[in-house]
């Protein structure tokens, strides 16, 4: 049984370091331009080249994303860009416009290219038509069931990869292909601006009573009519690996520390466990449930993979997450003292209870017994973001523990 890749998103150097520590086999990155994350942070040239060579230092790979369906103007600034990844050696580039495909294959055929789900792979004469292109993987798009993709597996070359989607946010679009970001905001979703309109709340408008707007209501629950739970399958490992998928992708490139740090110790360790035994997994699968529901997720469907969604799959009463933790911080280093330095994220103060996340899935509570700023200030509370604090705590942290509090 082959052990598939835990692939984990990454939109800021601070949250591929993460990735890495907290078990990631590959992460994957956008640069400035050509990713379908314009609003995430993403990376600069030098930010990138740092972020290769630290995930390279553990064994981990780097995909990165330049995956907008491309204008004309685009493709000058493509060539340009695709010169530059050359240089830092990526693992991967993912596409899915055949205009940046080709550009990719002249300038740096040395690395290899994935085909993104924004290409709408649904059936498996598309994968064998990428396969014949030169692509190494092919993500399936998100409407396909276990069953189809499995079918595809037993249609395509062995070595073509399969990646999937294993968790995170659901679009009402078909695969991304969205328009009415644009049509709303000027902002096109299929060029990396997304406004997410399928979170709003909408109203109705009869056409001989106009200026009358009604609500739109399903069952009585509320108007957010397109709001897709997110989806989870970590309940489903076994059926995932049985259909040949290579790669488990977690959504998330706008994603905090913390999120990426639950998600990718959750997966890593349910991975592993059932990798040693179907036993081990599912007398673990609690604490899998309880550890997945610490970061933030708009409740859980699983998607298209056990049939077509029904109603049940959407949230009509609110578009809001669900939260039970926050996010203050990784620690950077230890000074002399023992105190943990981090950059703070979010308000705690002296005598809070805290948590001490760790890679290896232990949580550690502790209470903060001082706080001291990077000047020497002695403070009681942190309510300025992006402060540098060092941490006086009952117990110690390590370099890259996450820290975070019940919310």
């Amino acid at each position: 049984m082959k052990k598939p890749e835990l692939l984990i998103p990454a939109g800021s150097l601070e949250v591929l370091k993460t990735a890495v520590v907290f078990g990631a086999d590959a992460v994957y990155i956008g640069g400035e331009a050509f990713g379908l994350r314009a609003k995430a942070k993403n990376f600069g040239k030098e930010e990138m080249e740092e972020g290769i060579r630290f995930a390279h230092e553990y064994g981990v790979k780097v995909h990165v994303t330049a995956n907008i369906l491309a204008h004309n103007g685009d493709l000058s600034g493509a060539e340009d860009y695709l010169k530059e990844l050359k240089a830092l050696k990526p693992d991967a580039l993912i596409v899915a416009d055949p205009g940046i495909f080709t550009i990719a294959r002249e300038i740096c055929p040395e690395i290899d290219i994935h085909i993104s789900t924004q290409a709408n792979n649904t059936n498996y004469g598309t994968f064998r038509f990428w396969g014949r292109q030169g692509a190494k993987r092919v993500v399936s798009a998100r409407e396909l069931s276990l069953a189809e993709i499995k079918e595809i597996r037993e249609n395509i070359p062995e070595d073509l990869e399969i990646e999937s989607f294993i968790h995170g946010a659901m679009c009402i679009s078909y695969s991304g292909r969205c328009l009415l970001s644009s049509y709303f905001t000027g902002r096109d979703a299929n060029q990396g601006a997304c406004t997410h309109p399928c979170r709003w709340k909408y109203a109705v408008m009869e056409e001989k009573r106009p200026g009358e707007f009604f609500p739109v209501y399903e069952n009585e629950r509320g108007t957010y009519i397109f709001n897709s739970k997110d989806l989870c399958m970590i309940e489903h490992i076994p059926e995932m690996i049985d259909a040949g998928i290579d790669s488990f992708k977690i959504e998330g490139r706008m994603k905090t520390a913390l999120y990426v740090a639950t998600v990718a110790r959750t997966y890593r360790k349910a991975i592993d466990d059932y990798m040693e035994s179907e036993e081990k997994y599912r007398k673990n699968m609690d604490w899998y449930k309880t550890e997945i529901a610490k970061c933030t997720y708009r409740q859980f469907t699983t998607g298209f993979y056990f049939g077509k969604p029904d109603e049940q799959t959407q949230i009509y009463d609110s578009n809001t997450y669900v939260n039970e933790y926050i996010y203050l911080g990784t620690v950077e280093e230890k000074d002399k003292e023992g105190r943990a330095k981090i950059s703070q994220r979010n308000k705690f103060c002296v005598g809070d209870t805290i948590e001490i996340m760790k890679p290896d899935g232990r949580n550690i509570e502790t209470t903060v017994l001082s706080l001291t700023t990077q000047e020497g200030e002695r403070v009681e509370s942190a309510p300025h973001p992006k402060q540098t604090l060092f941490i006086g705590m009952t117990q110690e942290a390590e370099t890259g523990d996450i820290l975070r509090m019940r919310n």
